[in-house]
């Protein structure tokens, strides 16, 4: 209940989103970090959307940097979202 109401009244998922989007294209200030870090602490739903966005980023990086002839597969795909899974333990 206590997770509950402060995941509620201190940052909400889509802020927290939000953030963690911000955060990959910009810096975000101090206290928006500690907000978020709070929120993951308590949020697992959150915690695998950072994974994901995490895993998401590096394969862009690596897909767009020039030096690479990487190619992003089904399987790499389904890896991501059983590891997100994983983590939810849903699967």
């Amino acid at each position: 209940m206590l997770k509950k109401l402060i995941h509620i009244i201190f940052l909400p998922c889509s802020e927290a989103t939000m953030l963690m989007e911000k955060r990959n294209a910009e810096n975000i200030s101090p206290k928006e970090s500690r907000k978020l870090s709070l929120h993951l602490a308590i949020c697992k739903w959150c915690r695998a959307y950072k994974e994901k966005l995490e895993i998401l980023d590096k394969m862009l990086k690596i897909k767009l940097s020039d030096e690479s002839d990487v190619e992003i597969n089904d399987s790499d795909i389904q890896n991501v979202k059983e590891r997100v899974l994983k983590n939810l333990d849903i699967s």
